[in-house]
């Protein structure tokens, strides 16, 4: 049960802020919308509104806002394909825009009431580089090969960059400054470099637990890409890829471990959701970027027909993508 509802939850969050970036920003531009749906498949229920009909269906992978004029030719002057290029681009990455918005809002409110990560060693890993060099629980980092460091994802990005070079590490002990020499060690489990010390929670004000949202979603915007360039690479087996059976899995981990822990998660996969859509892809919101840049630079519009046989064949490739992970996240349901 508490697996349905955190499921229900994460996904409703993130489908229907994504959708709702779209319709409103539609709205506001004086598009024409009839119909907002949250989910795929068949319709389970449905409310007919003044102009646009509102559905709930079967499957929570995803939903949509379907717009006059956006798959057909239309004459009306509020359908989606008669206005600026600008403008449909701006409705375009308004779903991707609210995926960031809601993530931000989530980690401000986990960062003002649990607290923000910070420089400061909350604890030791035993037999770690760390544990070697004699740190302590409650040594504040201040700097690394003398350049000051700011805060605890700033600390993180440099040992992995840094990766298994020795580097001197200062810190405050007590109001004594200590530096000592570390080499990072290769963790196979977290596929990356450390030194191994947990960071300490510590509670702050709200503008700063707003400051350290913004950069918790830079950090983890640029983890995706990272994860993303590994994948090509073939650093990371298709097996690290989950998709919703995993996520559903996931969500109900993340709520018995308390509240906090599924507003993170939530946030995290918002951030996901924001980055992937805008991957310039047929069928995603990012392929619409790219379409609606040139039409804008150039004045003029791809050829419809064309473009349908293109997005068709994308939305082919996702879906066929996704009932691939989706069945890699059944045969793994034994072993997360």
């Amino acid at each position: 049960m508490v697996t349905f509802l955190a499921a229900i939850f994460v996904f409703g969050l993130l489908i229907i802020s994504h959708e709702m970036g779209h319709f409103f920003t539609a709205k506001a531009c004086g598009v024409k919308v009839s119909e907002f749906s949250v989910g795929m498949g068949p319709k389970l229920f449905g409310i007919k509104g003044k102009e646009t009909d509102y559905s709930l269906r079967i499957f929570p992978i995803g939903g949509y806002v379907k717009m006059l004029g956006e798959e057909e030719e239309s004459q009306d002057p509020r359908a989606f394909c008669n206005q600026s290029p600008w403008r449909r681009l701006v409705v375009i990455i308004a779903g991707a825009f609210m995926n960031f918005v809601v993530a931000i809002v989530l980690l401000t409110i986990f960062n003002f009431n649990v607290g923000v990560y910070k420089p400061i060693v909350n604890k030791v890993v035993p037999n770690m580089p760390a544990e070697k060099a004699g740190l302590k629980a409650d040594d504040r980092i201040t700097a690394v090969n003398n350049n000051s460091i700011e805060s605890w994802e700033e600390f993180i990005s440099f040992v992995d960059q840094n990766k298994d070079k020795d580097f001197k590490l200062t810190v405050d002990r007590n109001g004594q400054k200590l530096d000592v020499t570390l080499k990072p060690e290769f963790d196979k489990t977290a596929n990356k470099y450390m030194i191994g010390i947990e960071s300490k929670y510590v509670k702050g004000s709200f503008a700063e637990s707003i400051a350290d949202a913004f950069r918790k979603t830079n950090q983890i915007v640029k983890e995706i890409f990272k994860f993303f360039g590994f994948l090509f690479q073939g650093k990371i087996s298709s097996n690290d890829v989950g998709g919703p059976v995993a996520i559903i899995k996931m969500s109900g981990e993340a709520a018995k471990l308390g509240i906090w822990n599924l507003i993170m998660f939530a946030a995290f996969l918002s951030i996901n959701l924001g980055v992937i859509n805008l991957v310039p892809f047929p069928a995603l919101d990012g392929g619409w970027v790219v379409i609606l840049l040139i039409e804008g630079i150039t004045g003029k519009k791809p050829n419809e027909d064309k473009l349908g046989i293109v997005n068709l064949i994308g939305f082919s490739i996702l879906m066929a993508l996704a009932v691939f992970i989706t069945y890699k996240d059944i045969l793994k349901l034994g072993s997360f």
